[in-house]
């Protein structure tokens, strides 16, 4: 059974929806760098995106380690695929320090669920994304 989105823990849950509904699309994890789940779509419960986060966190920082093979050491992770028997897991940066991953089936059309999820993530990157704070004199500033 999974976790309503009017669920306290997942207020922002309603944002994945439109990207759960496309075909093939099982559901969606919004994420922090570090693994933690900050909302998930209809579809999943809430333990199981939380799992789903920390090992697409995991799975990111691998491809992060990857990087320098496809062209150096400064070399950016765009986005994370990865094909399994019965599906594929995407992962995508959705703002400074958030990730949005999504699991589909087999009969997905991955070019339409990375399209959705890179619309996906400019939108929610906006309304995430904290920028990044900036030294000044006599401490930080916000």
């Amino acid at each position: 059974m999974s976790t309503p989105v009017t669920d306290s823990s997942n207020r922002l849950g309603w944002l994945l929806e439109d990207l759960s509904n496309v075909p093939g699309v099982r559901f969606a994890v919004l994420l922090s760098d570090d693994g933690l789940r900050i909302a998930h779509s209809d579809g999943v419960n809430k333990d199981d995106a939380e799992r789903f986060a920390a090992a697409a966190s995991g799975l990111r920082s691998l491809g992060k380690a990857l990087g320098e093979f496809c062209g150096g050491l400064e070399n950016g992770v765009r986005q994370n695929m990865t094909e399994y028997d019965q599906g594929m897991i995407l992962i995508t940066a959705a703002g400074e320090g958030a990730l949005l991953g999504v699991s589909t089936t087999p009969e997905t059309d991955i070019g339409l669920v990375a399209h959705r999820m890179n619309e996906l993530a400019g939108r929610v990157g906006h309304e995430l994304g904290a920028q990044p704070r900036g030294r000044v004199e006599g401490g930080l500033t916000s």
